[in-house]
């Protein structure tokens, strides 16, 4: 993980929305778009690049792609973050 693509990553409004859909749990690539008046294709692009940037997992079953969050990845910028704060 870099921290540069992390923070492209999340420098997009619609990405950060995703995240915050998968809060609550995983969700398949069709039930995250539904929430968007984006394309099919839009919405993968967005799941390619936090995928990229590790900020979200994949499994596929069966027909679907199921997206989860890594929290792992948040953890590693908030102790960055703390760290540069100086606490």
């Amino acid at each position: 993980m870099s921290f540069e693509e992390t923070f492209k990553a999340l420098s997009d409004p619609t990405r950060r929305e995703i995240l915050q859909l998968l809060r609550s749990g995983r969700k398949s690539a069709g039930e995250i778009s539904e929430q968007f008046g984006l394309t099919g294709a839009t919405i993968s692009h967005h799941l390619n690049v936090l995928k990229s940037a590790d900020l979200v997992t994949d499994e596929k079953e069966g027909r679907f792609i199921y997206y989860t969050l890594n929290t792992s990845v948040v953890e590693d910028i908030l102790l960055w973050l703390t760290q540069l704060k100086g606490e």
